[in-house]
Parts: C-alpha cells; sequence; structure tokens
C-alpha cells in the first residue's frame, strides 16, 4: 500500500518549505499544500509566468524548491551551485509546430530560414532550445546561419551569447514579426497578424513519427531543491521526488475518469495518443534519449561550454527513481 504523504500534524509543528511551481493539473495538490514531505508543510509562492521562478534562484536562493526552465538550469549550472535538479519535470510537448513566418519573408521551407532572422524571447528558453533542435535534426537547418533575434538576454552575466544572436530591447518578437522586422519566429502564434503562417503543418504525425524513431519527449522544465535543504536533511530529495510522483498519479487517475476535460487534460490526453497513458514520465532512465539530446544540443547551439553526463544533472539520491 502507497505510503501516505498527507500530514496529520498541526501547522505550528512543521518545517515550512517555500515552493513555486505552475498551475496545472498534476501540480494542484501541492499548490494546495497536499503531499508534502513527513515533517514539513509547502508554502506556494506564486511566480507568474512560472519561468521567471528561475529569478528567485538566481542569484539569491529564495525557495526550497522550484519549477525550473530545464535548459536555463543546464546554462546556470556551472555558475551557480546553490540547486540541484531532480529528475521531475513538469511540462512537456512537442516543438515542430512553433516556428511561424510573415509571409512576406520569401520563408517556404525550413531550410529557408538560413540568412534570415528569426526571433525567440530569449535564447536559453527551453522552447528555443528544443525547436531549434527540431529544425535542425529534423529538417536539416544550419542553425549558425541564422541569425537569431532575442527581446531580452538571459540575467546571467557569466554567460555569453553566441555571436548570431542579436538582443533588441523594447519591442517583443509578436511585434517585430508582424512588422515585418524579423522574418520568423519560435513562440508567436500564426493568429497574432494575417500575414503570419505557421512553418510546418500537420505536425501530429511528424512528431509521432519522431518519438516513435527516437524516443525523445521534449521536457521543457525540472525541478530543482535547494542545496542546504539537502545538507540539513539529505533525505528530502527522494520526500520531494516522492511528492510530486503521488500528485501526478492521482492526477492521471482523475484525468482517465474525466467526463468534461479542461483544455490543458485535453493537451495531456492529446499527448497520450503519442507517448502512451502516462504522459509525464519521471526519473532518468526512461527520460535518456530526450535528456542526452537536449545537453547535445544545448551544446551544439552554446548554451553550455562542456556536456555534463545525464547523471551529473540531477541529485545523487533520485538516479534510481521513477
Amino acid at each position: 500500500m502507497r505510503r501516505r504523504l498527507e500530514q496529520t500534524m498541526t501547522s505550528s509543528s512543521l518545517r515550512t518549505l517555500k515552493i513555486a511551481v505552475g498551475d496545472y493539473g498534476h501540480t494542484r495538490p501541492l499548490r494546495t499544500g497536499r503531499f508534502a514531505p513527513e515533517g514539513t508543510r509547502w508554502e506556494l509562492v506564486e511566480v507568474n509566468p512560472i519561468s521567471q521562478a528561475f529569478f528567485k534562484m538566481v542569484p539569491s536562493i529564495d525557495l526550497d524548491v522550484a519549477e525550473m526552465v530545464l535548459s536555463m538550469y543546464l546554462c546556470a549550472r556551472p555558475f551557480y551551485q546553490g540547486f540541484t535538479a531532480i529528475p521531475v519535470f513538469p511540462v512537456r510537448q512537442f516543438h515542430h509546430g512553433t516556428v511561424t513566418y510573415n509571409v512576406k519573408s520569401g520563408i517556404q521551407r525550413p531550410q529557408d530560414l538560413e540568412g534570415k532572422r528569426v526571433g525567440v524571447r530569449t535564447y536559453t528558453v527551453s522552447r528555443g532550445v528544443w525547436s531549434r533542435a527540431v529544425l535542425a535534426s529534423v529538417y536539416g537547418v544550419d542553425l549558425a546561419k541564422v541569425t537569431w533575434v532575442v527581446e531580452d538576454d538571459d540575467h546571467m552575466p557569466e554567460y555569453r551569447l553566441p555571436g548570431n544572436v542579436e538582443v533588441v530591447k523594447g519591442l517583443d518578437v509578436a511585434q517585430m514579426l508582424a512588422a515585418g522586422h524579423i522574418d520568423a519566429a519560435i513562440g508567436v502564434p500564426a493568429s497574432t497578424s494575417p500575414d503570419l503562417r505557421p512553418l510546418i503543418t500537420d505536425t501530429a504525425p511528424a512528431e509521432a513519427q519522431w518519438f516513435r524513431s527516437t524516443g525523445i519527449y521534449p521536457m521543457n522544465h525540472t525541478v530543482v531543491v535547494r542545496n542546504s535543504l539537502l545538507q540539513e536533511r539529505p533525505d528530502f530529495a527522494r520526500s520531494i521526488f516522492a511528492s510530486f510522483r503521488a500528485a501526478k498519479e492521482e492526477y492521471l487517475a482523475q484525468l482517465r475518469a474525466a467526463a468534461e476535460p479542461s483544455a490543458q487534460d485535453k493537451a495531456m490526453l492529446t499527448l497520450a495518443g503519442i507517448v502512451g497513458p502516462d504522459t509525464l514520465p519521471y526519473g532518468v532512465a526512461q527520460n535518456r534519449p530526450a535528456l542526452e539530446f537536449v545537453i547535445q544540443s544545448a551544446f551544439e547551439q552554446g548554451i553550455i561550454a562542456s556536456k555534463p553526463a545525464v547523471e551529473e544533472i540531477f541529485l545523487p539520491d533520485t538516479l534510481d527513481l521513477a
């Protein structure tokens, strides 16, 4: 029988853990205070959008547990050692359909991006990393021949952007694309302007085929834990992983029984048609193809200077968990 994680102790006797996670079906139990590790209680810190939780951990460490953009975590690891990831991945999606182009640019196929200016919010954001990786590995785009235009830098003074990245502050990517200041962009809906169209259409079959042939199911975010907390209680790494797993299992059981699924639920059910019933696999073993691929891609894209082994980026006590 699964060990019960919910606590019956009085709140005054519990250790408080500050946590920031997005509002998803599989994290909502944690956000409402359930499934906290034994002897603790969750204190939810609202961060909107959740990608900004990175800046609650860098440079100062203001949280005990935080959802973090995976590629930004990889980039920050050499410079900031105050937190370490556990193999929990709260946000997952395929990225074949994330590129939109302006019809006035002359672009007709992915390789036409070479020599063009392509926007993305920040260079190290996971959607950008995965989208560029798909363009290179699936469609043969030479990423070095593209000028990547970003609306903001990555707020890590120690990190140096590659030479083909241009920072343009004061305008957002969607405005630049609609106005024709850039030719294409990652993460801008085609509905933003009548001049915009998706670069790759009918993406579902392509995504399913890619998963079948490679085993790669992209993850955008991971979860990090403050290292000083683990120095106090080394068992917390496994306990926090168990908390996320219990919340996920409850959600997936509810998802399969839902009479009126939400938009988020429907997206999960669509993913289930590609990857199977566990649309949120945690742990290193079954996520190894995706983790090795994103590390390699981050290296090739100049986000990290050297490639760590998958085992190096997660807390050792969690490597055998699933």
